[in-house]
């Protein structure tokens, strides 16, 4: 199949063609049909599938072809669950509306309220927003849903993750008629709130799953390394820097202290090299992104905000050199190369504080981990033997002196109870959601 075999508008077309597509990935030969004949579509696809062409190729067939159900109000509403996803989906989105009746609007947190609202007085037909952002102009009445004809939930799983549960429900509320067709795109199916959000939302979807998250990635080679220290992984990250054919560069990191200073490092190592995390605002946020994207720099070390929705098809490697806490970022993280067809490499180091995460990646990928050793930086940390057996010689040691605090008759220090932390709220990559936070026994 092709893209002339969809029967798309031929401007349609001819923007397919000047992004370099000449054949239709898997997701899209099987979502562009089903909702080009109107049927709500509920679709799982791995990360590099094509998912955002397979709704803006329909979503501008619809427009184009079709009359509006309102002369005011948005025919098609894209949500993302942060600034940098929505970002690039309205970057896309662009290319797609030159020349052609249909106006676009990016409504995100982060920017002024008041310019937000001028933008949606003007009427545009399509707007890309997140959720929080959104809502508030909702109940700002900025904007209104009556006529929508198009709502597209982009990365849902993320989104429900986030805490925007409350703002997807009262956004649907407001667009609720029978003549809206729903579209809704999730990295996995297997999570309860998303089939809740699919009730609720969707009428009879056509369903679609390709690649679930923990199926292997034909086009990325994936590495995991040991490292014994903050020292060691520094070692390795300046050998993959000498010695791997790096095009681009993505290090995902813990802290945004280690992203402004692995930046340095690589700096260091004669790379142009720039660090992202969320001490930087919005626009700086913008300006490094735009200008890794452009190929000024050949590496971006960041925390968690770069790991989804970015289609960079430079990016040749990636470094966690810190694993995620939960698995499914991971997916997420290495899914920056190995894009479009072309072949990636994810190199992960595992030192003594990353062994909790590496278990929780194996479990979720449902197979063991593959490691390689550098020569001359051969760890000696090899897994969970080393800590093992420290945590067994500190539990005994603990018991030693517990039981001479006892025969003394003084208070041992163990039995001393500390006050319960304080908890902070944080908000969500808005700062309008809550990131929902599982409860520890601390709490």
């Amino acid at each position: 199949m092709v893209f002339q075999d969809l029967g798309l508008d031929p401007r349609l077309l001819r923007s397919v063609q000047h992004l370099g597509f000449a054949t239709p990935t898997e997701i899209q030969q099987e979502a562009i049909p089903a909702v080009l004949v109107g049927r709500d579509l509920m679709v799982s696809s791995k990360t590099g599938s094509g998912k955002t062409l397979a709704y803006l190729l329909p979503m501008m067939q619809r427009l184009l072809k079709s009359r509006p159900l309102s002369k005011q109000d948005a025919r098609a509403l894209i949500l993302a669950p942060t600034r940098e996803l929505a970002k690039q989906v309205y970057a896309q989105l662009r290319l797609f509306v030159s020349n052609t009746p249909v106006t676009a609007a990016l409504i995100v947190g982060g920017e002024n309220f008041n310019d937000q609202e001028k933008l949606l007085k003007r009427q545009p037909t399509v707007i890309v927003a997140t959720p929080g952002r959104f809502l508030d102009h909702l109940e700002h009445k900025s904007v209104f849903l009556q006529g929508l004809e198009m709502l597209i939930l982009d990365e849902a799983d993320r989104m429900l993750d986030l805490g925007f549960m409350p703002q997807l429900n009262a956004i649907n509320k407001a667009a609720e008629h029978r003549l809206r067709q729903t579209l809704l795109f999730s990295a996995t199916l297997d999570h309860t709130e998303v089939d809740e959000l699919t009730v609720a939302l969707l009428k009879n979807p056509f369903r679609v799953a390709l690649g679930s998250g923990h199926e292997q990635h034909s086009d990325i080679q994936q590495q995991f390394i040991f490292a014994d220290n903050l020292t060691h992984k520094e070692a390795l990250l300046a050998h993959v820097l000498k010695h791997e054919p790096v095009k681009q560069l993505i290090i995902f990191t813990a802290t945004r202290d280690d992203a402004e200073r692995l930046a340095t490092v690589c700096v260091d190592n004669g790379f142009s090299a720039m660090g992202l995390s969320a001490r930087l605002n919005q626009g700086q946020r913008n300006a490094v992104m735009q200008q890794f994207a452009a190929g000024k720099y050949q590496v971006l070390v960041t925390t968690d905000l770069a790991s989804r929705g970015l289609d960079l098809l430079q990016v040749t490697h990636v470094i966690n050199f810190d694993l995620p806490k939960h698995p499914e970022e991971y997916v997420h993280r290495i899914g920056r190369t190995g894009r479009a067809g072309a072949k990636g490499q994810a190199i992960s180091l595992v030192g003594p504080k990353d062994w909790a995460s590496l278990q929780k990646i194996e479990g979720f990928l449902r197979r063991p981990a593959e490691f390689s050793e550098v020569e001359g930086l051969v760890a000696r940390f090899k897994g969970p033997t080393e800590p093992v057996e420290k945590a067994g010689k500190a539990a005994a040691k603990s018991a030693k002196s517990t039981t001479k605090a006892k025969h003394s008759g003084k208070p041992s220090a163990k039995t001393v109870k500390k006050a319960p932390a304080k908890v902070f709220f944080q908000g969500g990559d808005d700062g309008l959601a809550p990131v929902r936070r599982k409860k520890t026994p601390q709490d």
